[in-house]
């Protein structure tokens, strides 16, 4: 009968570890925190600009009645609106990201020393030099 190495609990152990894993779960928990900033952003300093433009003080109080159904269109327009902040700002910081990568990438690098010259180059030289001065003679 064959036994299993970690057996469950020390694959989950093994999966947890694992680099990337880890770096999704700390993107995730950072990327709900910045989610809450954008969320207060929009909620608490566009909106309300935008209700001085529209007569109203914010967009989720925005709804139609249909049959008796309450259709709240300001709530998604707000959702939309935090999407596309969230969106621009993820795109600015990978745009920098880029940028900076190529910067790094672009650095010239020190231009290698020439390799000596062989012997027969060196002849090579030699003669041509010395046709050089015949001729001029």
């Amino acid at each position: 009968m064959k036994e299993k190495s970690k057996g469950f609990f020390g694959e989950f152990k093994a999966f947890i570890a694992r680099g990337n894993v880890m770096d999704m779960a700390v993107g995730v928990i950072i990327g709900g925190a910045f989610s809450a900033i954008t969320t207060s952003l929009i909620n608490d300093i566009i909106m309300p600009l935008l209700g001085i433009f529209t007569g109203s003080i914010s967009f989720a109080e925005m709804a139609v009645e249909v049959n008796g159904a309450l259709i709240g269109y300001g709530n998604f327009i707000q959702a939309i609106l935090n999407f596309l902040v969230m969106a621009f700002v993820v795109f600015c910081m990978v745009k920098a990201m880029n940028s900076f990568h190529r910067k790094k990438e672009e650095a010239p690098a020190e231009p290698a020393p020439e390799p000596e010259p062989s012997n027969e180059e060196k002849l090579l030289m030699e003669i041509r030099d010395l046709l050089k001065v015949k001729n001029e003679k």
